[in-house]
């Protein structure tokens, strides 16, 4: 596959963005931040930060409605001008935070917090769990995967259907369990990729779930920074067209874990590959930068599709952590 080009764009930094773990998804033209932190194990607070971009500029709201306990290591997904967000960790002692099932819902054109519960208290629901990742069909179904319960890993995957309001046991992906994976949805087929199994950061495949037969299935590449991106975890994975191409795109993650654990930063990885869908063949982008330069190497960031007004689409990302165990706090627009 021929190299794609793609240029970074710095949109704006603050001390009140720098932080990591945290969550992100789009609405539109609003960039939704929500959870993370900037000392470790030291959620932020849990005040919603909403950014209407355009073309040239950002611009900063705040929002203060009743909103879900301070938090790290979540998930969230956008869905019909909504933005879904499922459990993590809070407070100190880092527990999965408990809330049987139930999914907070952030209405970003009234700036306001519900919660949806399951309909049926009876029927099994996926457990608390931090580090894990959500997506959805673009209709009515959010997919979560994987991630880390109080103890342990996982490998399960699970539906909500909004309109029911019931979770559906899925077949687990291929093992090893692993927190800090990533998942996308192409129209078709639910991709998975990298992740941490307690011991190494995994890599060399992509695993395809096939929702109408409740089935997995594996490609394998050449995970060696040449043939294929490197293994690593706590990066992202995200479907969008390039060039009228249905692509994949993974970028950026953390490489080795720190010996500090979830107190310290490993080694960061500030790269950016293309899958193409078609050829079934990796890329490594060909970057460059503004006046600012390029996005420092990190993890533990977030990062969504971007929509222009145009229909072209491109990739943002916020904050994270850097290699010198600095949260960051700036936002960047990745154009292809």
């Amino acid at each position: 596959m021929e190299a794609v080009a793609a240029k970074w764009t710095k949109l704006t930094a603050s001390e009140r963005l720098r932080r990591s773990s945290q969550v992100l998804s789009i609405v539109e033209d609003t960039v939704c931040i929500f959870g993370g932190e900037l000392f470790p194990r030291k959620p932020i607070d849990n005040q919603i930060d909403l950014f209407h971009f355009t073309e040239n500029s950002i611009t900063e709201t705040k929002a203060y409605a009743s909103a879900p306990s301070p938090r790290v290591g979540s998930a969230c997904t956008a869905l019909n001008g909504k933005v879904y967000l499922f459990s993590g960790r809070g407070g100190i002692d880092m527990t999965p935070i408990e809330e049987e099932g139930a999914l907070w819902v952030f209405d970003s054109s009234t700036s306001s917090w519900s919660t949806m519960s399951p309909s049926s208290t009876s029927q099994p629901c996926p457990a608390a769990r931090s580090y894990h990742c959500l997506a959805n069909d673009g209709n009515d179904i959010i997919y979560l995967h994987a991630g880390c319960p109080a103890t342990g890993r996982l490998s399960d995957l699970w539906s909500f259907t909004i309109s029911s309001q019931t979770w559906t046991e899925l077949a687990s992906a291929p093992d090893p369990p692993r927190g800090g994976t990533s998942i996308t949805y192409t129209g078709v087929n639910l991709y998975r990729m990298n992740g941490f199994d307690g011991t190494k950061e995994q890599g060399g495949s992509l695993d395809i779930y096939d929702p109408s037969s409740n089935t997995w299935s594996t490609q394998t590449y050449l995970p060696n920074g040449t043939s294929g991106p490197e293994p690593r975890s706590v990066s992202a994975l995200l479907s969008l067209k390039i060039g009228g191409e249905p692509s994949l795109v993974t970028l950026f993650g953390e490489r080795d874990p720190s010996s500090l654990g979830h107190q310290g930063a490993g080694k960061m990885l500030a790269d950016v590959w293309v899958y193409s869908l078609r050829a079934q063949t990796w890329s490594k982008t060909n970057v460059s930068g503004d006046a600012d330069g390029l996005p420092d190497a990190r993890g533990w960031f977030a990062a969504d599709v971007a929509t222009r007004a145009t229909g072209t689409e491109s990739i943002l990302i916020h904050g994270g952590l850097g290699e010198s165990n600095e949260r960051l706090g700036d936002i960047w627009l990745l154009s292809f």
